[in-house]
C-alpha cells in the first residue's frame, strides 16, 4: 500500500495562488502515476492533473490548463500542485491519488490509494 498525505489547502481570494503537497510513503516503488482530483460541493470527484512517477510526463483537465502545474520530487517522495489564478469554481476538496498499473487514466476508479484530502476555498 501507498500512504498519501496532502497539505497546503486554505482560503484565498480569486486570482491568488496556492501550492498543494502530497507526501507519499510505503510501497512507492510500485507507483506509476500520481494524480490530483477535486470534489466540489454537491459534485462527483473530478480529475485535475496527473504525472508519471518516473518520467514526469504530465496531464491536465482542460479547466486547469495554463493555470495549474503538477510536479514531483522523487527524492522527497512528494507530488505538488501549483494552483495559480484561482477562481471561485476551483473551490473543492483536493485529493491526491496513486496508481500502480500503467496507463494514463483520468477515472478515479482506476487509482489504488487516496489521501484524506485538503480543502481549497476561493472567495470572489
Amino acid at each position: 500500500q501507498v500512504l498519501l498525505v496532502e497539505s497546503g489547502g486554505g482560503l484565498v481570494q480569486a486570482g491568488a495562488s496556492l501550492r498543494l503537497s502530497c507526501a507519499a510513503s510505503g510501497r512507492t516503488f510500485i507507483t506509476y502515476l500520481m494524480g490530483w482530483f477535486g470534489r466540489a460541493p454537491g459534485k462527483e470527484r473530478e480529475f485535475v492533473a496527473a504525472i508519471t512517477w518516473s518520467s514526469g510526463r504530465t496531464y491536465y483537465a482542460d479547466s486547469v490548463k495554463g493555470r495549474f502545474t503538477i510536479s514531483r520530487d522523487n527524492a522527497k517522495g512528494t507530488v505538488y500542485l501549483q494552483m495559480n489564478s484561482l477562481k471561485p469554481e476551483d473551490t473543492a476538496v483536493y485529493y491526491c491519488a496513486s496508481r500502480s498499473a500503467g496507463g494514463l487514466v483520468q477515472s478515479s476508479s482506476e487509482y489504488d490509494s487516496w489521501g484524506q484530502g485538503t480543502q481549497v476555498t476561493v472567495s470572489s
